[in-house]
């Protein structure tokens, strides 16, 4: 009888439209924003970014991921007994993109649900989903990350507008005899939601509070180096593996400065990590399975090497994963 999961195939997708930081910072002038490419870069490490145009959305985007992970997993919606999308930018607040995704995907009767803790929501349903598998609850299991986040965007916010983007990953975990999710480790500190946050609600057909993205960029800078390290351990600890039997760190891709610090800490070259923030920008919940799919096609990941997933996001919440690809 398996007892474990690993993951069988990835997929991502990405919108057509890509803004590079001089086409945004010439958008933001006109609205008497001011900063530049080298300011973005110096600060983030981001050149370009994807937005989706106003009629798709994160639904959309997570489907298309969904679909090239089964594919590369070799399976059929039909096979799929659990599906767990990671979203902060759903396209209802109920029914949940889960279940949205699930019926386009002709894959009704498995459970179908929405993890909501920002960006390391992937790593929380990554989590959940391999505990689904494990105790034989389902044998195959879609995880996916899809956010719209340029739909909360404040672009009067030179501080927060830079650095988002939008796209979708996934991952089909399946039932294994080997061990392929070795461990995983999940924390949130709800004393710290105001530090990063979208305040608003709908309130009698009405929006009451703030529908932007708000962010102490400090603060939460502060946080991440301290929480991603700890994190990274107690999971790499929990798996019996050192810092040095990591292969590939696949970061949340939020800040090129938080991904080589962490990594630093950890004792992991820098050359060691799959970078595609540069590229992407901060796609919340979707960049570490974009991240890892984009390095699977491209053949920097392979079969048999050992991942470090760890993300930090409004909650504040944070956590990590290793992995036996």
């Amino acid at each position: 009888m398996s007892s474990y999961s690993r993951i069988s195939g990835t997929g991502s997708t990405l919108p057509s439209r890509r803004v590079s930081n001089v086409e945004l910072a010439a958008d933001l002038a006109r609205r008497g924003v001011e900063t530049s490419d080298e300011w973005i870069v110096a600060r983030t490490g981001i050149r370009f970014r994807h937005f989706a145009d106003a009629g798709m959305t994160s639904v959309d985007l997570g489907e298309q991921a969904a679909r090239r992970a089964l594919e590369a997993a070799g399976l059929h919606a039909t096979d799929i007994g659990l599906i767990i999308v990671a979203t902060s930018t759903p396209d209802m607040i109920f029914p949940s993109n889960a279940a949205l995704i699930q019926g386009r995907l002709g894959a009704a009767g498995g459970a179908a649900f929405d993890v909501q803790a920002v960006c390391a929501g992937f790593v929380y349903a990554l989590a959940v989903a391999d505990q689904f598998v494990r105790s034989a609850m389902t044998r195959h299991a879609l995880v996916i990350g899809a956010e719209v986040f340029s739909r909360i965007l404040d672009f009067n916010d030179r501080t927060t507008c830079v650095l988002f983007g939008d796209g979708a990953g996934a991952v089909v975990l399946s039932a294994s005899d080997t061990p392929g999710v070795l461990s995983s480790a999940l924390h949130a500190d709800g004393r710290q939601a105001s530090i990063l946050c979208t305040p608003g609600r709908v309130s009698g057909g009405e929006i009451a509070g703030s529908p932007f993205l708000k962010m102490d960029g400090q603060a939460v800078f502060k946080q991440a180096v301290h929480v991603l390290e700890d994190v990274a351990r107690e999971a790499l600890a929990k798996a019996d593996r050192a810092p040095a039997d990591v292969d590939w760190m696949v970061p949340h891709q939020a800040n090129i400065r938080i991904m080589t610090h962490t990594a630093k800490k950890l004792g992991i070259p820098a050359e060691k990590i799959v970078v595609t923030v540069d590229q992407h920008g901060n796609t919340s919940a979707a960049s570490i399975p974009l991240a890892l799919d984009v390095a699977v096609r491209s053949g920097q990941v392979k079969r048999g090497d050992t991942l470090l997933f760890e993300a930090v996001g409004g909650g504040l919440t944070w956590g990590a994963a290793v992995v036996d690809f």
